[in-house]
């Protein structure tokens, strides 16, 4: 594949990537060690050069107690030598041992990963999901203070309000601190509320890079369910139940919609989908996992992909 690729530049931070983050979620968990590693050679191989994963992956799998997909990613950047090609995001609140974001348990909870991760800096760290139990003034400034110490290079926030957002921005003016550079919302083609409730607002008042989770609706919008029965289908993925629950008349439209556009372009579904996403306001770059290197080549072809205003207008009205 060409390395040719679009990039963009993570908000005001000095950070820059190919458009397109690996979702690790998978590593550890749907896909075992030896194809983690297959998956991420081909990845950075085909032109990637970002990896999203967070600490708390996948301690909801039988067996599993959280940390997984770090410890996998550091074992394949001890194994290749590649930790300086790839920009690192991991998230800190829900490892079942370093659960929250109480100043503490930040700085425990990045130590942690930093020893599975096998580096010596995270290139952007999130707060996963807000918490309410901790003071926000300490949260901001124990991020901020990780910074200072080289340990992270910039900081996120995940599935926060678009009200909590603001707030940290006041709490970091006022105090000082380094402010967040990078949201991870959930939004696609058919989950779109980010466009309306205040986060893309908040994301342009702030300048924040945008990278959305879930950005294939799990694997609906790669088109790989076009039946109740593709859910239930021997290989299907864990989450595939909750996919087919996108198959709505609404949701087939899309699907034909999808389907013409891919045509067009001589690419797949998921490679359009992907496109789309990439080119709405505020999206530096989609977040997308793949169990194989085969399922990776959609992903990889969204860098090298741009569709017509026509195509994005077709798209945004089907889901609308």
């Amino acid at each position: 594949m060409s390395l040719d690729v679009l990039r963009t530049p993570i908000g005001s931070s000095d950070l820059e990537i190919a458009a397109l983050m690996l979702g690790g979620n998978v590593f550890g968990w749907t896909a075992d060690r030896d194809t983690s590693f297959d998956v991420l050679d081909a990845f950075v191989g085909g032109g990637g050069d970002a990896i999203d994963t967070a600490d708390g992956y996948s301690h909801w799998a039988p067996g599993n107690s959280g940390g997984e997909s770090e410890t996998v990613i550091g074992e394949w950047f001890a194994a290749r030598g590649s930790r300086d090609r790839v920009t690192l995001a991991t998230k800190v609140s829900t490892h079942p041992e370093f659960a929250g974001l109480a100043a503490d348990n930040i700085r425990a909870a990045a130590e942690a990963s930093l020893r599975r991760l096998q580096t010596d800096r995270i290139d952007l760290y999130y707060a996963h999901f807000d918490d309410p139990q901790a003071p926000l003034d300490e949260t901001v400034a124990a991020f901020s203070q990780l910074v200072d110490e080289g340990k992270i290079r910039a900081i996120g926030v995940s599935n926060y309000s678009a009200e909590r957002i603001a707030e940290w921005f006041r709490i970091a003016r006022e105090g000082g601190y380094h402010l967040p550079v990078a949201l991870q919302p959930h939004y696609n083609l058919v989950e779109r509320d980010y466009e309306s409730n205040g986060l893309r607002d908040e994301a342009v008042r702030e300048h924040l890079a945008v990278f959305p989770y879930f950005s294939l609706a799990k694997g609906f919008l790669a088109g790989k369910y076009r039946d109740d029965s593709d859910a239930t289908a021997e290989g299907a993925s864990p989450r595939a139940g909750e996919a087919a629950g996108y198959l709505t008349t609404q949701g087939r439209t899309l699907l034909s919609t999808l389907d013409r556009i891919a045509a067009e372009y001589d690419a797949p579904v998921a490679t359009i989908s992907l496109a789309w996403l990439r080119q709405q306001q505020t999206v530096a770059a989609p977040i997308a996992s793949a169990r194989t290197p085969e399922q990776l080549q959609a992903l990889l072809r969204s860098l090298t992909v741009t569709l017509s205003d026509s195509d994005l207008l077709q798209l945004s009205v089907a889901t609308q």
